[in-house]
């Protein structure tokens, strides 16, 4: 709504809430002033009253009807101003005409009228015309003037009051308009104001609600993220922290804020604290690991990264706690691995090098007693000689075994017969004072293992229960077929629910210690004296068993005994049986390539060779090798050769002969037996592993030469 509408709604308003006022007291007071007529004229008493009355009458039904409809105010002015004129004209005309003087009544009628009620200045020059015109007009028409001068006089009084009236009106309605309109405009400032309070209000509240929801964004990411945060003052103070740094340090918040932050650092470095406290401090930002005490006395290794901030001129320090104690174990698992591995690699390289050594020392030592002339004291030397050299080769399979250099010959077996050999074997080194009981179950079904692998699984534990009783006891070998289920309670979490043949060797010895349970299958971690043990025992147990996708768990308690339990898993496939080899001549006139470049092993094959027969063609290296095959090829019937070699390896070496003839017939012998000498991969003829015995060489020279002459497969 503009201004202007608002002055003419309020004048309205102001009109029609005085028009109802002013005829209730207008119909009462036109009775109450009746007792002057009775003073003035008591002549025409009772004839005022009755104008009077009818006046008060209209009046009342005026204000009857304006109340039941509150509409057209100034149509009821103009009414109540002509009923109220007609009266007082009508006692004019009937008490003196032009000289009465009841003419003050139009002049009582003005002030009362036009005074209250805030009318424009237009409607009331209209009505002011029609109180005059209602005066004046009847007395000219209807009265004899006899008396001018009073007339006259009269009528100056009246049109003077009048103008004056007119000029109050006129002043006090601008008066009243500017009023208004004040009221407009502070009305409208006030809206305006209310309008602004508003928007502000929603502003406030609503950067209210940003800063709130910043607030719970903020106090959401520190108190919920992954690192432990914390917040320092410049002396150490501990001022502020998340959940994640409580449940590091195991310590509720209301128990560490106030606290210097020194009572949870361990007490070792100070002087290096200090120092890095003070580069933080000068702005510095830095990542350090540092160990802390937890609240139960424990320790938890961190890793930290701090930074000094500025918040309203006070220097605070902000540091980021990482737990690192796992990632630190992973590494030093991962440094062992590595060393283990580096280990591993270098006992393969011993391995292969001494079964160099052992295959020229056995066989010497079988050629002496086979073929010399030698008497007890020196046959029994010999065999001395041979059986260290064979313990020496046990070593070395354990050794090619930690560093996975041997492969397995997996073949489906019932673990029964393992056992059973590996018992005969094992009964001939036991103490009378140590028994030995099995409880074999009939029901087990096959696994898929390497019997070999599988037989120095078991004589390894039988060996280590025997030592763990140096005063007797009673080591017990059970089988049974056991049923891991998805929801067990009793068993390791590790193990891949199924079906598994189980082996459990126990003793009745000292027990191994809570303490060095989890290390007992580390390489070369062993508890025997010196001299007594290589701690590559469980070692090569653990290898193997994973090698076999199966587990191997231990209880032990001191004093009490030891048991450890093997799982292998299941697989029902029909169990191998080895058929019994043909005896056949070992003897023979062919040619043979032998390539070796070590002395000793080239020399000693040569020997044996050339003692039963064949004709021996020796290269020390495999460039010599080619250049006696590339003269000699269509010659020669066989090749033996090694595979790690200078300046050529055996594969290369392998690779050119069957190009110069492809049809070839190769042996290989190696200190190895991996993938490195795998037949199919080398198409090679037969493998022999070092050291062996003089009978495995000849049998396999004869019975590959012999399929090449039959060209069938010697294998």
């Amino acid at each position: 709504m503009d201004k202007e509408k608002y002055i003419k709604q309020e004048l309205l308003k102001s009109t029609q809430s005085f028009i109802a006022s002013l005829l209730l007291i207008a119909s009462i007071g036109i009775i109450l002033l009746s007792p002057l007529d009775y003073f003035v004229t008591p002549e025409n008493f009772k004839l005022f009253l009755i104008y009077r009355l009818i006046a008060a009458s209209l009046y009342f039904t005026l204000f009857l009807i304006f109340k039941k409809v509150n509409k057209f105010p100034l149509i009821f002015i103009a009414m109540a101003t002509l009923i109220i004129s007609a009266m007082i004209e009508l006692m004019i005309l009937s008490f003196g005409g032009h000289q009465s003087t009841y003419y003050a009544g139009f002049i009582i009628v003005f002030i009362f009228l036009f005074g209250l009620l805030p009318m424009s200045f237009k409607t009331t020059l209209f009505l002011t015309s029609m109180i005059y015109t209602t005066y004046l007009l009847p007395i000219l028409v209807l009265d004899n003037i006899t008396n001018p001068r009073i007339f006259v006089n009269n009528n100056i009084f009246l049109i003077a009051t009048l103008t004056g009236g007119l000029i109050w009106r006129y002043i006090n309605y601008k008066i009243h308009i500017k009023k208004l309109s004040l009221e407009y405009d502070l009305a409208k400032d006030k809206e305006q104001l209310a309008k602004y309070s508003t928007q502000l209000e929603e502003l406030v509240q609503e950067r209210t609600k940003d800063l709130s929801m910043s607030e719970q964004r903020f106090r959401a990411l520190f108190d919920n993220a992954n690192d432990g945060v914390v917040v320092l003052d410049k002396n150490g103070i501990i001022i502020n922290m998340n959940n994640k740094f409580c449940e590091l340090h195991g310590f509720d918040k209301e128990a560490l804020i106030g606290t210097h932050f020194k009572f949870l650092e361990v007490e070792d470095h100070k002087e290096e604290k200090e120092e890095r406290l003070k580069r933080i401090l000068d702005g510095e930002s830095l990542v350090f690991e540092t160990e802390h005490y937890k609240r139960d006395g424990s320790k938890i290794l961190l890793e930290v990264s701090s930074k000094g901030i500025n918040i309203g001129g006070d220097l605070f320090i902000q540091s980021f706690h990482r737990d690192i104690t796992e990632k630190k174990a992973i590494q030093e698992q991962l440094m062992h691995s590595q060393k283990m591995e580096s280990i591993g690699q270098l006992a393969g390289g011993i391995a292969h090098n001494f079964n160099n050594l052992l295959t020229a020392i056995l066989g010497y030592a079988e050629l002496l007693k086979e073929y010399s002339d030698l008497d007890n004291d020196s046959k029994q030397k010999v065999n001395s000689i041979e059986s260290s050299a064979r313990k020496a080769g046990i070593l070395v399979s354990k050794l090619l075994s930690f560093s996975r250099k041997e492969t397995s010959e997996v073949l489906p077996l019932n673990l029964n017969d393992v056992i059973n050999d590996s018992v005969k074997l094992f009964e001939g080194v036991l103490d009378k004072k140590i028994g030995l009981k099995t409880n074999l179950s009939n029901n087990i079904p096959t696994l898929e293992g390497d019997p070999n692998q599988l037989e120095q699984v078991i004589m390894n534990l039988m060996v280590n229960a025997r030592d763990a009783m140096p005063d007797g006891g009673l080591i017990t070998i059970k089988t049974s077929l056991a049923e891991i289920e998805r929801d067990r309670f009793n068993m390791p979490s590790y193990i891949i629910p199924g079906k598994y043949v189980l082996l459990t060797i126990s003793d009745t010895g000292c027990g191994i210690p809570k303490e060095i349970t989890n290390r007992i299958f580390e390489p070369f971690f062993t508890t025997k004296e010196k001299g007594k043990g290589t701690g590559l025992g469980l070692a090569m147990v653990y290898g193997v068993i994973k090698d076999h996708k199966g587990y191997i768990t231990v209880q032990s308690e001191v004093g009490k005994g030891s048991t450890f339990d093997v799982y292998l898993p299941v697989s029902g496939k029909t169990a191998y049986k080895a058929l019994k080899q043909k005896l056949f001549s070992v003897s023979g006139h062919e040619n043979i390539l032998l390539v070796d470049d070590e002395e000793e092993v080239l020399n000693f094959i040569k020997d044996i060779l050339e003692t039963h027969g064949y004709k021996v063609l020796p290269a020390r290296n495999p460039l010599a090798a080619i250049d006696i095959f590339k003269k000699l090829g269509s010659e020669i019937h066989l090749v033996i050769s090694d595979i790690v070699m200078p300046l050529m390896d055996g594969k290369e070496l392998i690779k050119n002969l069957r190009a110069i003839k492809p049809d070839i017939r190769i042996i290989v012998v190696s200190g190895f037996s991996d993938e490195a000498v795998n037949k199919d991969i080398l198409k090679i003829d037969d493998f022999l592993k070092k050291p062996f015995e003089i009978n495995q060489l000849l049998s396999k020279v004869r019975r590959v030469i012999d399929a090449g002459i039959r060209n069938l497969p010697p294998y």
